[in-house]
């Protein structure tokens, strides 16, 4: 399984009126998958939710790299709260 800690983002840009977040995990499924849950809007709101299953933890966790890695290419950033240094 994996062991791949949540991600919290948020992209904050007054100028825009923009104040976004986006939050990914990780979480197991009762048939021994992956699923990845995945929250974003507009801070302040409850957002939206998607959850997409994979079959393995390995799959869910090259999917959260690959969104993790397009939202930060499109200006999103660690939260405050978040230290954004993933354990080896």
């Amino acid at each position: 399984m994996s062991n791949t800690d949540p991600v919290h983002l948020r992209r904050v840009d007054p100028s825009q009126n923009m104040r976004r977040f986006y939050s990914l995990s990780i979480q197991p499924t009762l048939f021994g998958g992956a699923s990845l849950v995945r929250d974003w809007g507009r801070i302040g709101t409850r957002g939206q939710s998607m959850i997409e299953t994979f079959d393995t933890g390995f799959e869910a966790d090259d999917a959260m790299m690959r969104l993790e890695r397009t939202k930060r290419r499109r200006g999103y950033r660690d939260s405050a709260g978040s230290s954004g240094v993933r354990p080896e």
